[in-house]
């Protein structure tokens, strides 16, 4: 559907005087406003019922009552439980393990691991852009260590890690699920040789594992007593709220850990107990689909105007796509719509000078999301921020309005969509709730979709090659292209 097919926006406006009221919420002080999409009286309701026949209600009580909502693991999906929602069992075992995770926060901050200065975190996927997350945005001025974050496999990538760290005072957390990552078993001996050969005595003593297979931790050399286990059905993406948070509960402190839960328990009580007509992640959704199903989006753009929140596209990318990226239905079926769009995004006004030309005048539509902080950073000049914020702000009623210009290069045709998040104060509590927002948002959506969210086997098949090509087995079965860079390449 080409964008001319489009209702236009200010007609929309003309039409519902209700519209602003109707289409913006705030709750876990964020203000959701999405009075600019296309959604109206009639998708709405439409919509409605898609979510009633696709069985959404029920759907949304196995995620809160700990029931089957990974039919193809045959699990749970239990991050809710880190914050008090699901089984009581699993609420339980959840808080068990996050006492024993801050008696090890504890410890550090009492000196059982000596003088700490800087801690390196290593994993991949959800292991790391989560906490990458947290700290970035609330631990510039706050945190008590020297963070820093290794994913990629790159020894370049290792090198800058460890650049500004001193290997006498730096602690090893290391995230892996399975404890099976090629990436991250490799950097994690990297970092072994690194305080090795920077003459500490002891380098298993300055590891510690976070994972759902302690024992493959544990024949990965660290001790049982430095591990912290989450659960089988915390997927990667969805780990920040579990053990996997210890580098940001260790960085930004336990109390801003706890308000962190807090805030994405109030946006879990929201996704499950408020009206459709009101319920932010199901609306969310609702948008999501008509940009895709009806408008033909293959895109969505999100950009965070706050640079504290820079990483947040980078995290739903993962988020998103990792979870709704998918063509067949919970029953193994092939899809007859299309699914997750590709999500991509960028930071505050870097953005509107890179990728902003297409989104007003290119012919590809995307809807956009614009993500802001009212209270600026306390480090950040008030003018600065008060421009930063009303470059959003213009940015949506320009999308919006567009300009008419007899000079076509000049002309902007409008009625292009957006919506604002704007939160009170960028804190725990609230960008917890901002997290939750988009993790009940994208399970939404799979709900709308008939798919599953939890599970990701599509991330597999090019590890388990490059596991064979690594250990030896050989490229014979691959294509000639493939070959050849390997030899050229002398892998």
């Amino acid at each position: 559907m080409q964008q001319t097919s489009l209702k236009r926006l200010d007609e929309l406006f003309a039409a519902e005087p209700d519209r602003l009221s109707r289409l913006s919420f705030e709750t876990g002080g964020i203000y959701f406003d999405w009075s600019k999409t296309h959604l109206d009286k009639a998708s709405i309701g439409k919509f409605l019922e898609r979510a009633e026949a696709m069985g959404f209600p029920a759907a949304r009580e196995r995620l809160f009552t700990g029931g089957i909502v990974n039919p193809s693991e045959d699990r749970a999906a239990t991050h809710v439980a880190e914050r008090g929602s699901g089984a009581p069992e699993d609420v339980d075992l959840a808080t068990a393990r996050r006492q024993r995770m801050r008696a090890l926060v504890d410890a550090i901050e009492a000196g059982a691991f000596g003088d700490v200065t800087g801690i390196l975190h290593i994993g991949i996927g959800g292991s790391v852009l989560g906490p990458a997350l947290l700290v970035d945005a609330l631990g510039r001025h706050a945190a008590s260590f020297n963070v820093r974050f290794l994913s990629n496999i790159d020894g370049a990538a290792f090198d800058d890690a460890v650049a500004q760290l001193d290997p006498e005072t730096t602690l090893v957390v290391v995230a892996s699920k399975t404890f099976t990552t090629l990436e991250t078993l490799t950097n994690m001996d990297a970092a072994r040789t690194w305080l090795r050969e920077a003459g500490v005595d002891d380098p298993d003593g300055r590891l510690i594992g976070l994972t759902a297979k302690p024992g493959a931790a544990v024949e990965q050399g660290i001790d049982e007593t430095r591990i912290l286990q989450f659960g089988e059905g915390v997927g990667g993406r969805y780990s920040l709220w579990s053990s996997v948070g210890l580098t940001a509960a260790i960085a930004l402190g336990w109390d801003a850990f706890e308000a962190l839960l807090e805030g994405a328990a109030e946006m879990d009580r929201h996704f499950r107990f408020a009206e459709p007509t009101a319920n932010l992640p199901l609306l969310a959704a609702f948008a999501d689909r008509f940009y895709v199903e009806q408008a033909g989006c293959q895109t969505r753009a999100l950009f965070a105007y706050d640079e504290r929140l820079r990483l947040l596209p980078h995290y739903l990318q993962q988020l998103e796509m990792e979870s709704n990226g998918k063509s067949v239905t919970v029953d193994g079926k092939p899809v007859d719509h299309p699914t997750a769009p590709v999500t991509w995004g960028g930071t505050g006004t870097d953005a509107q000078h890179a990728m902003f030309q297409l989104l007003h005048q290119g012919t590809v539509i995307a809807p956009v999301e614009f993500v802001a902080v009212l209270e600026a950073d306390d480090a950040q000049d008030p003018e600065h921020h008060r421009m930063l914020l009303l470059n959003a702000f213009a940015q949506g009623a320009s999308l919006m309005q567009g300009r008419s210009s007899d000079d076509p290069q000049r002309n902007y045709p409008g009625n292009r969509p957006s919506a604002t998040i704007l939160l009170d104060r960028l804190d725990a509590r609230s960008l917890g709730a901002l997290i939750a927002f988009y993790e009940h948002r994208t399970f939404a959506n799979a709900v709308l979709l008939g798919i599953n969210p939890f599970d990701q086997f599509g991330v597999e098949l090019g590890k388990d090659i490059a596991r064979r090509l690594a250990d030896g087995a050989g490229g014979g079965s691959l294509d000639a292209s493939t070959r050849a860079l390997i030899e050229r390449a002398g892998v």
